[in-house]
C-alpha cells in the first residue's frame, strides 16, 4: 500500500456518498441470508461481519433474531451511519472500527462473514494474515462466508485495484485452513444499473496439523 491511506480513502467514500449511491448497495442481502438458512446457523451464534460498514445485513440478522453480532469496518463514518439507521437497536451490536489487516480478535466467533472486503487485499502478506486471523477467530467447525469479485467481475472498485477469484483459486487459497462447503456465482446489479459478477463461498474451519 505504501503511500496509499486506505482508511482516509474509505472515510472519504462514506462521507461523500449515501448508502444508495455506493456500487455494493443491496436492499436485501439475499445470498448471505440464504447461506445462513441453508447452513442452519443457530440464533445464538457469535457472528462477525467484516467490512460490514453501513450495509443492511445487520438489520436483517437482528430482524431474524440474532443477537451476538459484531460489525467491523475501517470507516468510522460508515459505522456511525449504520448506528443512526438502527437507532436504539444499535446498542444490540458490537461495533469495531479497524482495518481488517490490523485486526487482533479478542473474541471467538461461530460465523465470519465478509462481502467485498477480502478482495481489496492484494498484497500476499495481508492476504495470508487475513486468512490466519479468520482461522484463529473461529470456533472449531466455525463457518466462513465470503463474497468476492469473480474472475468475470471488475478489476477495480471505488478507484482501488482488487483481486479477482474463481471458485478454484479461492478454494485453493483457503485450503490450508478451510474446507469448501459450497460456492456460487452471482450477478449483482449496482444502483447505476451495471452488473458485477461476484463469487460467494461458504467454508468450514478445518483442523490444521502443526508443521
Amino acid at each position: 500500500m505504501n503511500d496509499f491511506d486506505r482508511k482516509q480513502h474509505w472515510e472519504h467514500i462514506y462521507s461523500t456518498k449515501s448508502l444508495h449511491e455506493v456500487s455494493w448497495y443491496q436492499p436485501t442481502p439475499e445470498i448471505t441470508l440464504n447461506f445462513f438458512q441453508q447452513l442452519d446457523i443457530p440464533l445464538k451464534s457469535n457472528i462477525i461481519d467484516v467490512g460490514g460498514g453501513d450495509s443492511s445485513l445487520v438489520d436483517h440478522l437482528l430482524d431474524i433474531g440474532y443477537r451476538n453480532l459484531t460489525v467491523l469496518d475501517i470507516s468510522e463514518v460508515a459505522i456511525e451511519k449504520a448506528k443512526q439507521r438502527l437507532g436504539e437497536r444499535a446498542d444490540l451490536v458490537n461495533w469495531l472500527v479497524t482495518d481488517i489487516a490490523d485486526f487482533m480478535p479478542e473474541d471467538t466467533y461461530e460465523v465470519w462473514h465478509d462481502r467485498a472486503a477480502f478482495h481489496f487485499l492484494t498484497e500476499e502478506k495481508e492476504i495470508e494474515k487475513y486468512i490466519e486471523t479468520a482461522y484463529r477467530s473461529l470456533s472449531p467447525d466455525g463457518i466462513l462466508i465470503m463474497g468476492t469479485f469473480s474472475e468475470d467481475g471488475p478489476t477495480k472498485c471505488s478507484g482501488i485495484e482488487i483481486k479477482q477469484y474463481s471458485e478454484a483459486s479461492l478454494t485453493d487459497r483457503m485450503k490450508r485452513f478451510f474446507e469448501k462447503i459450497h460456492c456460487l456465482k452471482v450477478d449483482h446489479k449496482t444502483p447505476s444499473g451495471s452488473i458485477q459478477s461476484f463469487l460467494f463461498c461458504a467454508f468450514r474451519r478445518a483442523t490444521v496439523k502443526a508443521h
